[in-house]
């Protein structure tokens, strides 16, 4: 009996709380003293920087790691609505990562510092750890392939075939046939900040869960 062909997709997506949040924020003033401009940028990144070293030292540290860019400055001649160029001006700024594990604290210090003359928190990043995620990638891709063996068994009994046998599995993309994923997302989505007021008036940042997808493309023979 000739054999017909089958060929599928396999899919599987888990979806867990964030466990990681990475804060970016930026420090920066303008003024027409240069000099007042770079030293108040200075003195509110060490600041920063003070707080950030103290939630990473504590007994039960809620900082896992931060960066900081170097302090730009640069100046430029603004123009008034009548077309008359105005004395010079000056600007300072500096970018902060934070990536927090305890996400209690994230939103407080969030709250703190939003509030600081001259910091502007320009968003929040959730993640899984590095161990979650590769564990459930894994957990994800074992189970997309189940699901395309059910997939293909399914097709081949509804042509009246009994016996599957799997040609080929791949990434998505990669079965040399023209097969392309049906989603663009990889294998896991970074979740949007989502902030608001809470009871109290407390900053309530409440993550998307964060989505870990297994896709599979599989060949099969039926007879």
């Amino acid at each position: 009996m000739r054999e017909t062909t089958v060929t599928v997709e396999g899919r599987f997506d888990h979806h867990r709380p964030a466990e990681r949040g990475t804060v970016t924020l930026t420090v920066g003033f303008e003024g027409r003293d240069r000099e007042d401009v770079v030293r108040r940028v200075v003195a509110e990144h060490g600041r920063i920087a003070g707080d950030v070293q103290h939630l990473q030292e504590e007994p039960s540290p809620a900082v896992t790691w931060w960066s900081s860019d170097r302090v730009r400055v640069w100046s430029q001649r603004p123009w008034n609505q009548d077309g008359k160029q105005l004395p010079l001006v000056h600007h300072a700024a500096v970018e902060v990562e934070v990536k927090f594990k305890d996400l209690v604290r994230l939103a407080l210090w969030v709250e703190d510092v939003a509030t600081r003359d001259g910091v502007s928190v320009g968003g929040i990043t959730w993640a899984l750890t590095e161990a979650t995620r590769e564990r459930l990638t894994a957990d994800a891709r074992d189970r997309a392939v189940h699901d395309a063996v059910a997939k293909a068994t399914s097709y081949a009994h509804s042509l009246g075939l009994s016996d599957v046998r799997p040609v080929a599995v791949a990434d998505p993309g990669m079965l040399g046939d023209g097969s392309a994923p049906t989603t663009p997302a990889p294998a896991m989505q970074m979740a949007r900040a989502g902030a608001g007021a809470g009871a109290g008036g407390a900053l309530d940042l409440k993550p998307e869960d964060i989505t870990v997808e297994g896709r599979v493309h599989a060949r099969f023979a039926a007879s």
